[in-house]
């Protein structure tokens, strides 16, 4: 839930004054297990979740309420990354090219108002305002997820819905076969759109039914609080199983077609990043070996890497999206 107030747009409580939804329910889930003597056998599974539930920075940005996901292999135990690693070393080129420069550069976005048009091969096309995306939804989720990118890696909270939300009051015509993303390209706030890097507007797209699965996000927040705007605020996308630049950033517009779409990097690199992006630690990038990644935060100088795993782990919720298909290939 957004709590709207003044001109500021947003307002909430310091984290001191009130106690988080989530920590509250579970507190009267193990005060009725020890009721019937199953506290027991629960505390060590206990112990886990009440961890992730304090996982949350004091407000600095506007809070975004959230429930626990429900999706089947969307929440992960694993520890969760540091907030200042999450929102210091991203890639958003359209901030500079160096993993630091959208934090330092991205305060010049402005997203409110915002608007995200969605067109194509569709029976209602439209523009939806930030509000009436949101509203999508009755009750976010927030769900834990791992999000790797080329070798380094990160475990986000992150807070939205699976974009079929979406998708299906757009209504898509028999012929849509792909859906593509296009990112914010305002050069006036954007000073790596001054850069040949990659041909603006960034531009990425999935497969319909990869748009459609429940574990593909449109995410509004992050850690309990509305997106960073390094992050791709106000509102992006995000598929755990591919590589993180599949994830497109501060989206205004998705179009549903009958062809594949010209992605951003497929257009600059063909030969280094295809279409599908799926994770995958036996295909290599020509540079570089994929069958390890680095988790942000474990970067001592002995901390050893960790084995990359196939669909980053989601293997056994999106591997039939691609039964019988050749992933060397389809990159």
């Amino acid at each position: 839930m957004l709590i709207k107030t003044g001109r500021d747009g947003f307002h909430h409580p310091n984290s001191s004054e009130i106690t988080p939804e989530a920590m509250y329910r579970q507190r009267r889930e193990m005060l009725k297990l020890m009721a019937t003597g199953a506290a027991g056998a629960a505390l060590a599974s206990w112990a886990g979740r009440e961890a992730l539930a304090q996982v949350q920075r004091p407000g600095k940005l506007a809070a975004l309420q959230a429930t626990r996901s429900q999706v089947p292999g969307a929440v992960t135990m694993e520890k969760v990354t540091e907030y200042k690693d999450a929102t210091t070393y991203n890639n958003f080129y359209e901030f500079g090219t160096d993993k630091a420069d959208p934090a330092k550069n991205a305060g010049t976005l402005k997203t409110s108002p915002w608007t995200v048009e969605v067109d194509g091969m569709v029976k209602k096309p439209g523009k939806f305002a930030l509000e009436d995306l949101l509203k999508l939804s009755p009750q976010e989720e927030r769900i834990y997820r791992l999000r790797c990118v080329e070798g380094w890696s990160m475990v986000v909270p992150w807070v939205g819905y699976p974009l079929s939300k979406l998708v299906e009051r757009v209504e898509p015509l028999g012929g849509a076969k792909f859906v593509e993303f296009h990112t914010q390209a305002d050069r006036a706030t954007m000073p790596g759109l001054r850069s040949g890097v990659l041909d603006w507007p960034y531009v990425e797209g999935l497969r319909m039914d990869e748009a459609m699965h429940p574990l593909t996000l449109l995410s509004f927040g992050m850690y309990g609080e509305v997106l960073p705007n390094q992050n791709g605020a106000p509102v992006r996308l995000v598929v755990p199983w591919k590589y993180g630049f599949k994830s497109a950033k501060s989206l205004v517009r998705i179009r549903f077609s009958d062809k594949e779409p010209k992605t951003a990097w497929n257009k600059a690199a063909a030969n280094e990043y295809g279409f599908y992006s799926n994770v995958n630690p036996e295909v290599d990038h020509p540079r570089w070996s994929q069958a390890t990644e680095r988790r942000i935060g474990e970067d001592g100088l002995f901390t050893k890497k960790r084995k990359t795993l196939m669909f980053n782990g989601y293997e056994p919720q999106v591997g039939q999206l691609y039964a019988g298909m050749d992933l060397k290939k389809n990159y």
